[in-house]
């Protein structure tokens, strides 16, 4: 009988042979961001679907009722009037109740002044953190905290056939060794332990064969087979050994296309995120 675990070890041998490479995918997720999570911009169509699905619920929702929770001209009641207002313009509108111009102008402004008192007594006042990271306004690629609404990718830039090139983490295969367990090991051996990471899956994500060297040889080791594993980094940074490394970087998707060779990129293109 076939199962799970026999499949795995069936389909992905401890050992895979002289010609294998183990890449490790390191990714620190968008929501995993060390500053602060930060998510994604809205595209246009999402932000009017967001809109209309807004309306939607305003005007089909039932009344809310002010006399059990606010007492009748309180400070609170005329805070969430003010709030109240401020939703329903926003998703119908900002000609949407025009009854403020009925309204004297003091008593709009003195009623602004308690409830802008009422919010910053509550701390409710509070600026926001800014979408923008220190990082990104001075570009450090090392940074864990640039692009915290996307997905980076950690790269490493080596001497290869003579000239500089970037690429994943990545290594060989020992004699009994699990894939997912070489890809840790790799991991570690190249860009140090003083990482706290997980390999998350026993499977890799992806599988690339490369031309055999020699066409005209019937021997299967002369193709080399890459299987590409994805990690997550939830604490630490990667110190690479400077001695086999000259730099490393945090890369988006998009970033990571202008950097690695075309056939590299042709390679892990459809294993990045978009976002």
């Amino acid at each position: 009988m076939w199962t799970p675990t026999a499949w795995r070890a069936a389909s992905f041998p401890p050992y895979a042979g002289d010609r294998s490479v183990i890449r490790t995918i390191l990714v620190r997720p968008h929501s995993a961001s060390t500053n602060k999570k930060v998510t994604r911009t809205p595209t246009l169509f999402e932000r009017a679907y967001y809109a209309y699905q807004a309306r939607i619920r305003r005007a089909l929702h039932n009344p809310f009722p002010l006399d059990f929770y606010f007492k009748q001209g309180s400070l609170l009641e005329t805070q969430f009037n003010m709030e109240e207002k401020k939703r329903e313009r926003r998703a119908f509108g900002p000609k949407f109740n025009q009854e403020d111009e009925f309204v004297s102008k003091e008593k709009a402004a003195a009623d602004k002044a308690a409830a802008d008192q009422l919010a910053l007594q509550e701390g409710e006042s509070e600026d926001l953190m800014p979408r923008v990271h220190e990082a990104d306004a001075n570009r450090d690629y090392k940074s864990l905290d640039r692009k915290g609404k996307r997905n980076i990718y950690l790269l490493l830039q080596a001497k290869a056939g003579g000239k500089d090139i970037w690429r994943f983490p990545q290594g060989g295969v020992e004699k009994g060794e699990l894939l997912h367990q070489a890809a840790q090991r790799d991991l570690h051996a190249e860009c140090g332990e003083n990482m706290d990471t997980w390999i998350v899956s026993r499977n890799p994500i992806g599988v690339y064969k490369e031309a055999p060297l020699d066409t005209s040889s019937p021997d299967p080791k002369a193709e080399k087979i890459t299987f590409f594993f994805k990690g997550h980094i939830m604490a630490g940074q990667a110190k690479p050994n400077p001695k086999a490394f000259s730099d490393f970087a945090w890369l988006t998707k998009q970033e990571i296309e202008t950097r690695v060779e075309k056939d590299y990129w042709e390679g892990v293109k459809d294993i990045l995120s978009d976002y």
